[in-house]
């Protein structure tokens, strides 16, 4: 069974499993995938990773740094289910979850017909369910929740990388991604800015708002995803970098300590994978992970009902 990472003394809201048909871009577009308005021109330049205020240390949110970025073209949008049928279709790829045969579901979106289901040690609330995949996102009969506009998940970080070649492009690196997101507004908390979102009247991305994990008011209007192009973009008119799902990127899971470096490898954590920007289930009270310098890892071969993904092409 996949193992569970931890992190400032919580388990990490990602649980972790303890495994070329590239085309051109315009091949991509021309078979019905993302047209040139759905992808941004993000400019090079100098840009910061990290932040001088780091509110879970331990992940390695800071120091803040300077590093040199090339321009690149990154989607608007996460990689929605239509978009991810196409490439299923195309290629008759299969998924790790559907190959593994199970992964995991947040527990009140676990259908009754689904019958008990194994707790994860620990965090109780994720529940493993036979048959859940990225077009089952709920387990068995539950297709009618694969909504087209929706981010696709339980992906893998190996699945999005199949995905990413067929399209010609890649994962985000680390500071693609923070770079993207900042949209040269600086060391900001968040895409918009720095207002905090709260439990009742500011609602600007898609996290949980109550009582965490036993009532979500939705007061944002979500329970659980919101369609991938939702809520106000950031100034390069890039949607839900925070919230909704949990982003692959292109980078390990490294933080920069030897003494963390160590603890990551007796745990093994080691071979981890990177990701951005929190999700639906991103609450301040136990994972204050919706932020820009905010970070997680897990193993490459996860998935889960809030990890999804973003493509970005260099030059």
């Amino acid at each position: 069974m996949r193992n569970i990472a931890k992190m400032d003394g919580k388990r990490c809201c990602t649980p972790a499993r303890a495994g070329s048909l590239a085309l051109t871009q315009a091949e991509f577009e021309r078979s019905g995938g993302r047209s040139d308005a759905e992808i941004v021109e993000i400019p090079g330049g100098t840009a910061m990773v990290g932040t001088r205020s780091p509110q879970i240390p331990d992940d390695g949110e800071g120091p803040i740094r300077r590093v040199v970025i090339k321009p690149f073209r990154m989607a608007v949008t996460t990689v929605t289910n239509q978009e991810f049928r196409a490439f299923v279709d195309a290629t008759g790829y299969v998924t790790e979850a559907e190959r593994f045969g199970w992964s995991f579901v947040f527990w009140s979106e676990v259908p009754r017909s689904v019958g008990p289901t194994q707790a994860v040690p620990d965090v109780e609330w994720w529940r493993r369910v036979d048959g859940a995949c990225w077009f089952a996102p709920n387990g068995p009969e539950t297709e009618h929740d694969c909504q087209p506009d929706h981010p696709v998940v339980h992906i893998s970080w190996n699945d999005a990388r199949a995905y990413t070649s067929w399209v010609g492009g890649r994962l985000p690196t680390e500071a693609e991604w923070e770079h993207a997101a900042r949209a040269g507004q600086g060391d900001v908390r968040f895409p918009w800015g720095n207002a905090e979102p709260n439990d009742t009247d500011i609602t600007p991305c898609n996290i949980w708002q109550g009582d965490f994990p036993k009532l979500n008011t939705a007061a944002d209007g979500f329970v659980t995803t919101a369609a991938a192009r939702s809520f106000e973009p950031n100034p390069w008119g890039l949607y839900n970098l925070v919230g909704n799902v949990w982003e692959w990127t292109a980078d390990p899971y490294r933080v920069r300590s030897l003494k963390r470096a160590v603890k990551d490898r007796l745990s093994g954590m080691k071979g981890y994978k990177l990701s951005k920007g929190g999700s639906f289930l991103c609450h301040r009270s136990y994972c204050y992970r919706y932020r820009i310098a905010a970070r997680s890892g897990t193993s490459p071969d996860s998935a889960t009902t809030h990890h999804g993904f973003r493509v970005v092409w260099s030059g």
